[in-house]
């Protein structure tokens, strides 16, 4: 008769105290390498763990994609989900692109040919040649004051640098058309006085000046190479 065969008996308290002695080398071996933060690191936990809490917000804050389950693993059909849910034009898209690309059209009844038009209301200025083709728009400011009458004018006067009233500032590449009851009316980049300009590019759109049309220099430039004297300016309301 064979001898009983020995029971095999897990001493789980003494695997425990093993797996916690073998712990404790190995962290003293990588903290001694300096493979982790020992008690002079502590403030590198503590930004580590500022870290990921922020990243953690921010990924709660940021606004969750449903993906339709249908899609599975189906890389066509996920694309299929992404094109239905994201790229999908709204009538309001078609709305704002539509009136987005109206306001940047030379306005009607602007007249023909080569020319300046500067729209009052909409505070902005096209440089239109002889073909109609537009070759620059943008915003400009205006006279805070109601000093000018619609209608066909003509540059009649250039000067690459000129002088404002009432100490308003000095300006450069002036472009006169017209007749206003203290000074000359024309465009020219924003005035600059003591030193600094009288107001910021971001503020073009919005009626500012004494009497003139103010520009961006890159836009006084260019009308100011595209107007020769005798060019017609059309001024809308």
């Amino acid at each position: 008769m064979a001898p009983p065969r020995a029971t095999t008996r897990l001493r789980y308290g003494r695997l425990a105290a093993t797996g916690c002695a073998l712990t404790v080398t190995l962290v003293a071996l990588l903290g001694g390498a300096g493979l982790l933060p020992g008690t002079g690191s502590a403030r590198s936990v503590e930004q580590t763990g500022e870290q990921i809490a922020s990243l953690d917000a921010a990924a709660a804050a940021a606004p969750r994609r449903d993906v339709d389950p249908a899609a599975g693993a189906d890389p066509a059909a996920r694309s299929r989900v992404a094109t239905d849910d994201d790229q999908r034009f709204t009538r309001a898209d078609v709305t704002q692109a539509a009136r987005a690309r109206q306001s940047l059209e030379v306005p009607a009844r602007s007249g023909e040919g080569r020319r300046i038009v500067f729209d009052m209301g909409a505070q902005r200025v096209w440089l239109v040649e002889s073909s109609g083709a537009v070759r620059r728009t943008y915003l400009v400011s205006g006279s805070l004051s109601d000093n000018l009458d619609a209608g066909t004018h003509e540059v009649y006067s250039k000067s690459e640098r000129a002088w404002g009233i009432d100490d308003s500032g000095t300006m450069r590449y002036m472009v006169r058309f017209a007749h206003g009851d203290r000074a000359a009316i024309g465009f020219h980049d924003i005035p600059v006085k003591d030193g600094r300009q009288v107001q910021t590019r971001a503020d073009l759109g919005a009626p500012q000046s004494h009497g003139c049309i103010r520009q961006a220099r890159p836009d006084a430039l260019a009308l100011w190479d595209f107007a020769p004297v005798g060019t017609p300016v059309v001024v809308v309301a």
